[in-house]
């Protein structure tokens, strides 16, 4: 038997692998294998290994918003009044069904959702808010925020990485607790 990971960990050249697939989805097998090391018919094995454990699940295209009319982009905090389950579901089915979400994040702290959204204009938004979000029996709060600029981090954390040293001790020498 092989010597394979535990389950969540990844060895170097999984983690060059992913590192190199979130920096460009687009490249072939062969360009993977070399920027890797590998041969290809080894590196395919692995992306495929990647797929099959939910490391990789999914590759998407980069679309400029502007270019589909889309002049304005928010990030909206919803609290609602009730957290049953049934209620965060259905809410979050909602949610999904509108055209102008492109995310929904389920979250923890003074609000349930933080929701991401593409609108034509500000105008787009407020109706929106006002027909599709605060005018809902279920949602207590709505508050809103333009997103100027979304710049994505293609790559892994550090301590994913067995093999990178250990987070530096604080100045005063002390070492951090675990809690």
């Amino acid at each position: 038997m092989r010597n394979e990971p535990a389950p969540g960990l990844l060895d170097r050249i999984d983690r060059a692998l992913v590192a190199a697939i979130q920096e460009d989805v687009r490249r072939s097998n062969k360009e993977l294998a070399a920027r890797v090391g590998l041969s290809p018919s080894a590196c395919l094995e692995r992306v495929r290994r990647l797929r099959a454990r939910g490391v990789v699940r999914g590759a998407w295209a980069e679309i400029d918003p502007r270019a589909l009319g889309i002049e304005l982009e928010a990030m909206i905090a919803v609290r609602l009044r009730q957290h049953a389950r049934a209620e965060v579901e259905a809410f979050r089915a909602h949610l999904l069904a509108l055209p102008e979400v492109v995310a929904v994040h389920h979250v923890a702290g003074q609000v349930d959702f933080l929701v991401q959204v593409a609108v034509r204009s500000a105008r787009h938004l407020r109706d929106l808010i006002l027909d599709e979000l605060s005018s809902r029996d279920d949602v207590a709060h709505v508050e809103s925020s333009i997103i100027f600029t979304t710049t994505w981090s293609p790559r892994l954390p550090d301590y994913l990485d067995p093999e990178a040293p250990p987070a530096p001790a604080r100045r005063d020498g002390a070492r951090r607790r675990r809690r």
